[in-house]
Parts: structure tokens; C-alpha cells; sequence
């Protein structure tokens, strides 16, 4: 298996123009593809990326919302600091960290939240699929407390089992949803991305 991986790695044209871009993950072409579609960015927006590690979406959110913006990534594994970027390590249901990003927000709300989380792959399909869920649905009652009223939600989540309850759960939640598939996600995977915009009251 381990093996395999390094071979797709290694043909993957994405791993390859992330290394030549500078980008710590092929991930970041997912969000810029996204943004491409959905214009999510513009100048001096708060942007929170949960579970951000290794940081790829982190660093293409700074260089598209410019130096006047703020962005907080969250994530429970340790990253490497990227210039202009507050991480928060932690549990974002925990206090402690809850308590780090109200302080780095200074009252604010948020402009745009991100999640590309996915759990740890065990290959046991329905367990793996239920975390999947689980973490998206994460990731829409932080966006419940933390957006703003006009703001976007890009959540990842994966097709199968659960999902069209979850797509049902962010349709309730906001006015507009899209289900978007990347031509940088690997045609084999089946994790799309919801783009939810006007955060119901």
C-alpha cells in the first residue's frame, strides 16, 4: 500500500507543481480551483482553516486576501508557521483553543471558514465514512458560531452514507449550497467540497 502511494505521488501532476510552487500540499489547487468558481476570497477578510495542517490552504488564503486580512488555522497535529498565518494547536470543541481564536479575533466575526479535514483513513469504509460526516458536520455548528451573517462555509466531505443528510443539514443552515468536485481531487476519491453562503438567522 505504502508503496503504491509513492508511485501516484510520484505521476501525481499536482504533488508536482505544488513542490514547484512552493505549496506544502497538491491540496492547494483544490482551493484555488474552488475559488476560481466561487470567488470565496477578496481583500482584508477573517478567514478561520480548520484542521489546517500541513498549511496548504493557509498559505493560498494569505495570498489571496492580502496583508489587511487575518487568518487562524486550527488543527489538534503541530504545523510549521507560515508568515502572516495565527495557528491555534488544539481541539477546536475545547476551551483552551476556543478561547485563543475569540482573542485573535478581538470580537469579530468570521468571513470565511474552511475545512478540509478528513480522518485518519482506517479502511473499514463505513466507519471511515460516519468520521467523514462526523467532521463536516464539525465544521458547520463552528460556522453556525463563528460566521458571519454574509459569509461562506467551504466544508470537504465525502460521498456516501450520510451525505445527503448532511447536504439536507447545510441547506437548513444557509441560503445558497453548491457541491463542487475539483479537477485537482483524484477521480477515484469521493470527497466533493460544499460551498454554503448566507448564514441563516
Amino acid at each position: 500500500m505504502s508503496s503504491n502511494w509513492k508511485k501516484r505521488q510520484e505521476s501525481d501532476p499536482y504533488v508536482k507543481r505544488a513542490r514547484e510552487a512552493g505549496y506544502r500540499a497538491r491540496a492547494a489547487f483544490k482551493l484555488m480551483e474552488l475559488d476560481e468558481k466561487d470567488r470565496l476570497f477578496r481583500p482584508g477578510q477573517r478567514v478561520v482553516d480548520l484542521g489546517a495542517a500541513p498549511g496548504s490552504w493557509s498559505q493560498v488564503a494569505r495570498q489571496r486576501i492580502g496583508e489587511a486580512g487575518v487568518i487562524i488555522a486550527l488543527d489538534i497535529l503541530p504545523m510549521e508557521p507560515l508568515e502572516g498565518v495565527t495557528f491555534i494547536e488544539g481541539d477546536f470543541r475545547e476551551d483552551e483553543p476556543l478561547e485563543k481564536l475569540e482573542a485573535a479575533l478581538d470580537g469579530a466575526k468570521v468571513d470565511l471558514v474552511l475545512s478540509d479535514m478528513a480522518p485518519n483513513i482506517s479502511g473499514i469504509g463505513p466507519a471511515d465514512q460516519a468520521r467523514s460526516i462526523y467532521l463536516a458536520e464539525l465544521a458547520l455548528a463552528f460556522a453556525g458560531d463563528w460566521l458571519d451573517i454574509s459569509g461562506t462555509l467551504v466544508v470537504k466531505v465525502f460521498q456516501g452514507e450520510g451525505f445527503e443528510a448532511l447536504l439536507s443539514q447545510v441547506r437548513e443552515a444557509f441560503r445558497a449550497v453548491k457541491v463542487r468536485k475539483p479537477r485537482a481531487s483524484r477521480p477515484e476519491s469521493r470527497e466533493v467540497y460544499l460551498v454554503a453562503r448566507g448564514l441563516k438567522s
